[in-house]
């Protein structure tokens, strides 16, 4: 996810502060990983010095001065271009969890119980996930059921590696 996009985007419907950002961020996208204040501040620096955002004002208050953020027309051209450009499928051709199979495999280690690890693990995300699916806003829903179709997708392959783990074996023995 590019950060500086979303940002951005958020900043189309008026200007705010970067605490106000970080709120909206986590509130729509950052449920599983919020953003950090450091990486708020830092990302609205290189926007800024980009052209892409401007200072709008800055407030005193009994802290550091809180300067409220304002997109710029250069930051508008840039998000409608970032959300007209496919994102690249990831292809998953060099997986973490492939390459540890064939390594528990090449060191005689067991790619059978590491799989069932690995199924018994995504099973007990997708039940997290359908959890908070069924007691999520639309939105939520939206999300869940796009990190649930992958978990199906990654079942599939764990099956099927399953069922070919005889033959791999031979391969990566040879």
């Amino acid at each position: 996810m590019s950060i500086g996009h979303t940002l951005l985007g958020l900043l189309e419907s008026g200007p705010r502060h970067g605490y106000d950002l970080k709120r909206a961020f986590d509130e729509r996208f950052g449920h599983d990983r919020p953003l950090h204040y450091g990486q708020v501040y830092s990302t609205m620096s290189r926007l800024l010095k980009n052209g892409l955002v401007v200072v709008d004002g800055i407030e005193a208050g009994g802290g550091p001065e809180r300067k409220r953020y304002a997109i710029t027309e250069a930051g508008i051209t840039d998000v409608a271009a970032w959300l007209a450009t496919p994102e690249k499928p990831e292809p998953y051709l060099q997986s973490t969890l492939y390459t540890k199979v064939v390594l528990a495999l090449l060191t005689g280690r067991g790619a059978a119980e590491l799989l069932d690890t690995q199924r018994a693990e995504h099973l007990r995300l997708m039940r997290e996930l359908t959890r908070r699916k069924r007691d999520g806003d639309f939105a939520d829903q939206l999300i869940c059921d796009h990190a649930l179709f992958h978990l199906e997708a990654d079942l599939r392959w764990l099956e099927l590696t399953a069922a070919r783990l005889d033959r791999l074996a031979e391969e990566v023995r040879r």
